[in-house]
């Protein structure tokens, strides 16, 4: 898997900006991170105990902590900070964006939550 050689965080757009050494950059909202937390509270601990995330259109990311040299570990405003993103996950995160983000907009309007 490639590995990132920038990462920036923009705080007025709530944007990460990832760029790998493929020559792939991708721009993930702070929302759509916080969404597709890779935390147990998020993804639950198995198929089917996933939890829905509602109202977290106005996150921000407070601090990003390295972990080793695999991943970081964001902490959100929510309070949030339990998710490790590898870098093979936020390649993924960054080539399924748009995939993803379509049906999690359509299982919250099916639950009927908001951002």
């Amino acid at each position: 898997m490639p590995a990132p050689t920038e990462i920036k965080l923009h705080q007025k757009s709530r944007v990460l900006e990832i760029a790998f050494d493929d020559g792939r950059a991708f721009r993930l909202p702070y929302e759509y991170l916080r969404v597709f937390s890779p935390s147990a509270e998020v993804r639950g601990h198995g198929p089917g105990q996933e939890v829905l995330q509602v109202g977290k259109r106005d996150i921000d990311i407070r601090e990003v902590e390295p972990v080793g040299s695999y991943a970081i570990q964001p902490t959100f405003s929510d309070g949030h900070a339990t998710g490790i993103y590898s870098w093979d996950y936020l390649y993924q995160l960054g080539l399924e964006q748009d995939a993803r983000w379509a049906a999690y907009l359509k299982q919250l309007e099916t639950a009927g939550g908001s951002r």
